[in-house]
């Protein structure tokens, strides 16, 4: 069985850090590119950040860049968002996602797999 599991949020003051966690199995980790997405309420789903499978190449969306960083450990089946400064505009669910490219990530195809997300509430 497929499963994506997302871990780590919580609340938090703002300019406080989270990270988080997203954890796979049930498919060939190595060969997937894993993405985060966020979503607030009444508001659409953003890629916030993306790591590619083969040389670990990263994205960031502008809204975030250089407060986030992305890792992954294939030894682990794990991919982490490490969120610094957080923000209350940073409040939302955050989900991760799997699929062969980054590109075909971002572009919510939709993914082969994803999860259920965890929320990350940042207070003022």
């Amino acid at each position: 069985e497929v499963q994506l599991v997302e871990s780590g949020g919580g609340l938090v003051q703002a300019g406080g850090s989270l990270r988080l966690s997203c954890a796979a199995s049930g498919f060939t980790f190595d060969d997937y590119a894993i993405g985060w997405f966020r979503q607030a309420p009444g508001k659409e789903r953003e890629g916030v950040s993306c790591i590619s499978s083969s040389d670990g190449s990263t994205y960031y969306a502008d809204s975030v860049k250089g407060r986030f960083t992305i890792s992954r450990d294939n030894a682990k089946y794990t991919v982490y968002l490490h969120m610094n400064s957080l923000k209350p505009e940073d409040t939302a669910l955050y989900y991760c996602a799997a699929d062969y490219r980054c590109q075909l990530l971002l572009a919510w195809g939709p993914p082969h797999y994803w999860g259920q997300g965890t929320q990350v509430t940042v207070s003022s």
